[in-house]
């Protein structure tokens, strides 16, 4: 069995003079190979390489883990394509919220857009070559992989999600259950009976949550309710729209699980011929100034995701400064009405 895989290199951070101990030379030397600066000989870096990778250790940006001081960057890791996170507000926001904290502790972020199986690896070379003190960890999903493998490396972090999903890392939720539920009574009390939903991917848990709070509350109030699959991008959205309002019972209300998708649904309604919120009601999530730049402005699910953010980050500092950190919920999101929610046709209601 390798050292990498030894269950008491997988509880702490490998350093770099143990790297330098296996391999049988000094720390400056370690340190010469791993930037391929000259000073060490081809079969004496070949050596330290091969005990780095052993050990499973990656080099810092700097010098500092050479002097004992401790790099202050927090880790992000988004499972998102670069072209969809320039145009999802949920987190320009959310990133604000946690420069807002960081800048105040003279700390960076170091925030890497990678595919959902990439996420441990990139997590564990992070800690492993002390290039962060700790990390948020975002879109939890059901049976998360990441979280016992990040748990068992010992990485300081905060998991952004309900504690159901969380494991042992200390969690900061909105209250999607809760918030789902006012947003169907609201519409029920409206007089809508048949009610849809556009959610995000189904095996993230804050969707797993959403979707069972909306199915149940619908069948409480006597609602018909479906809910469509979608990314959370524009074109997912408007085929996810385009999905229910070709089907045989057409809903009269729509909840959508951003505001982006919630947006490109008053287009797909024009091509149907639809008036909003005459023909069609539609609610959106987050309440981010597209919500509000539309005509008809949209009724939303309001919750301040910039000062989340920064509650999420100001808990990862107590984590990381091993002061005592609870998981806690945050504001839970609360309803705006506006222009593009309104009872439905009398011949629908």
């Amino acid at each position: 069995m390798s050292r990498a895989a030894d269950s008491s290199n997988a509880v702490r951070k490998v350093t770099i003079r143990e790297v330098a101990r296996l391999a049988g030379v000094s720390p400056s030397a370690v340190t010469l190979a791993v930037h391929g600066k000259p000073g060490v000989s081809v079969e004496t870096k070949k050596r330290i390489l091969n005990a780095a990778r052993e050990l499973g250790w990656s080099p810092n940006q700097a010098a500092q883990s050479l002097k004992g001081q401790a790099l202050h960057t927090v880790g992000l890791v988004i499972a998102r394509p670069a072209r969809m996170l320039g145009l999802e507000p949920f987190y320009m926001e959310f990133i604000s919220g946690i420069e807002s904290v960081l800048t105040r502790h003279s700390c960076s972020l170091l925030l890497r857009l990678a595919e959902p199986e990439e996420e441990i690896g990139v997590h564990q070379e992070w800690w492993q070559g002390n290039r962060v003190s700790g990390s948020i960890l975002v879109d939890l999903r059901v049976d998360d992989p990441r979280l016992p493998a990040l748990s068992a490396i010992g990485l300081p972090a905060v998991a952004v999600g309900h504690p159901s999903l969380a494991g042992p890392f200390t969690a900061v939720w909105t209250d999607d259950a809760a918030a789902t539920v006012e947003a169907v009574r609201y519409l029920a009390a409206l007089g809508h009976r048949r009610v849809a939903r556009v959610s995000g991917p189904a095996e993230l848990g804050h969707s797993a949550i959403r979707t069972k709070a909306f199915t149940d509350t619908a069948s409480d109030l006597g609602l018909q309710a479906q809910t469509v699959v979608a990314d959370f991008s524009a074109d997912q959205g408007s085929r996810a729209c385009r999905t229910l309002l070709l089907s045989a019972e057409r809903p009269t209300a729509i909840v959508f699980d951003n505001d982006l998708m919630a947006v490109t649904a008053l287009g797909v309604a024009a091509e149907f011929g639809l008036s909003v919120p005459h023909d069609l009601s539609l609610l959106a999530w987050d309440d981010s100034q597209l919500c509000q730049l539309t005509r008809p402005m949209l009724s939303a699910m309001q919750h301040d995701v910039f000062s989340f953010g920064a509650d999420v980050t100001e808990t990862l500092f107590d984590v990381m400064l091993r002061r005592e950190a609870t998981s806690h919920p945050a504001q839970v999101p609360s309803l705006v009405p506006r222009a593009s929610t309104a009872p439905p046709p009398r011949n629908e209601a």
